[in-house]
């Protein structure tokens, strides 16, 4: 499986997931339109320095890589970032690392989060700064990030590297591909079909 599309650099290290998608914007009962606030306050703020964030900025549009740096999505565990994120149009994160929880949550939605060294991101978002229309490849089966001159050794864990590889990250698509089953499995259960009488 690989990812290969233009990339957005988004340069700091602890990246929190409030900075992500701010708390007020939880409320919603679907994701839907949280593509359109995520780093608000961020983008807010550096508007009013007179200053561009990356997701604000037109050449980006349509980026499908995120590049990071250290420990992105700390914070709490609120799942509306990576979903924040994936709605905007980002298939695969690769960064310096990743906080647990976010990349669960991350993976859980399909995008994969991939940590290379600290130099090949600096080497990625230098050249993806200077060139917007350069591609980057992501390659889980080879565990390689490409741009242009630029090849880098990634690392994922082996389990969330597997679930891509063989199309089972989805959780909730296996289960509901053989509810039948779940049924069964429920109807064995005694906290679900009843205790038997003493």
């Amino acid at each position: 499986m690989t990812i290969t599309g233009r990339a957005v650099a988004l340069r700091g290290d602890d990246i929190d997931t409030d900075r992500i998608m701010p708390a007020r914007f939880l409320r919603s009962v679907s994701f839907d339109g949280l593509e359109a606030h995520v780093f608000e306050d961020d983008r807010r703020a550096g508007a009013a320095a007179g200053a561009s964030h990356p997701f604000d900025d037109p050449v980006r549009a349509g980026a499908t890589v995120l590049l990071v740096n250290r420990n992105f999505g700390c914070g709490s565990s609120r799942e509306h970032a990576p979903q924040a994120l994936a709605r905007w149009g980002v298939r695969a994160i690769v960064g310096e690392s990743f906080a647990e929880i976010f990349f669960s949550n991350a993976v859980a939605l399909g995008v994969p989060c991939v940590s290379v060294s600290p130099e090949a991101v600096r080497e990625l978002m230098a050249l993806v700064e200077g060139d917007p229309a350069a591609a980057i490849s992501v390659d889980l089966e080879g565990l390689i990030v490409r741009g242009g001159d630029i090849e880098a050794a990634g690392a994922m864990p082996a389990a969330a590297r597997s679930a891509f590889l063989a199309g089972t990250w989805d959780a909730t698509a296996l289960l509901t591909a053989d509810f039948e089953a779940v049924r069964a499995a429920a109807a064995r259960l005694p906290y679900i079909a009843g205790f038997p009488p003493y």
